[in-house]
């Protein structure tokens, strides 16, 4: 039996939906009468997202190409369109689907009131809005089970990036490759999170033994990745071995940048961390946490 959609709000202000596989983080800035009707706008618009996806997973769950049949729900066909444009390499729909859900709430929020900034975040896959003389500075962790800042970037109303996303073996979704995190900046939160999957499958090094991999249809039999064989364990590697590993990742971020389908990247693997693009900074200090509270309060000062 599937629970309805839920809402709270969180001990800070900030507002929290749940739906099955979907857990958004909101937080609005403006006038007090404004961010409420924002929310508002966002539960709204949240409680049949999912029914609308689940509708048409057969076609999302496909590997896309050029011609593929066009989904007729908005935010399936937003995840369609991410896509398209990285279809030389396999992909399907779903691949954008966390950052394609979290640009429909947000544009719902800013449609239903004058926002200065907002954002919603979908289990790290996140759409912005700012002024244009607003900004956020945003951090990075490497790994969601022993999370810690490796990276940060300010993002401010006048740049292009309105979505970052983040991708890796270790995250709630199957990876090809071998980073516990490929983190990138794009135009939004959609093509960040498509391009973040392709980034992260390329940080690989194939055959190695000391990796682990079984078909995604065994961890999950509805998986979009069928009989493809998914990272479920990574062993010690040489340091000449991560970077070759990180190398390809690179030269796959190099050629969406390169395209135009990103801003900037960051990858991470066994504690070494590349940087593609100017938009992202290394942090000056570690930062290690053993909760999801510790992290919070450590990124605090990244969220002015």
């Amino acid at each position: 039996m599937r629970f309805p959609p839920q809402r709270s709000r969180l001990s800070d202000g900030r507002l929290h939906l749940h739906d099955g596989p979907i857990d958004l983080i909101i937080e609005a800035f403006g006038e007090d009468a404004a961010v409420e009707a924002a929310y508002a706008a966002a539960w709204r618009r949240f409680t049949t997202i999912l029914d609308e996806l689940c509708a048409e997973l057969p076609l999302l769950r496909a590997q896309a190409t050029r011609d593929s049949a066009q989904p007729e729900g908005v935010v399936a066909r937003c995840m369609a369109d991410a896509v398209l444009p990285l279809c030389d390499r396999f992909i399907t729909p779903m691949a954008a689907v966390a950052g394609a859900v979290a640009e429909e709430v947000l544009n719902a929020m800013i449609a239903a009131a004058p926002l200065s900034r907002a954002y919603v975040n979908n289990g790290g896959d996140i759409a912005l809005h700012l002024l244009s003389d607003k900004h956020f500075t945003v951090g990075m962790v490497d790994r969601p089970d022993r999370p810690s800042l490796i990276g940060s970037a300010v993002i401010t109303g006048r740049d292009l990036v309105r979505g970052l996303a983040t991708s890796g073996w270790r995250g709630r979704s199957f990876s090809l490759g071998i980073a516990e995190a490929v983190t990138v900046l794009a135009a939004s939160a959609a093509i960040a999170d498509a391009a973040a999957t392709l980034v992260a499958n390329a940080v690989d090094l194939p055959g190695h033994p000391a990796i682990r991999r079984a078909p995604a249809s065994a961890r999950d039999p509805q998986s979009d990745l069928g009989e493809r064989r998914v990272t479920v364990d990574v062993g010690p590697l040489a340091p000449r071995e991560i970077d070759e590993a990180l190398a390809a990742g690179l030269d796959e971020a190099e050629r969406l940048r390169n395209a135009g389908l990103l801003e900037a990247v960051a990858l991470q693997l066994h504690g070494r961390t590349l940087l593609c693009g100017a938009k992202i900074a290394p942090t000056t200090r570690h930062l290690p946490a053993q909760t999801p509270a510790e992290v919070r309060r450590q990124l605090e000062y990244l969220r002015v």
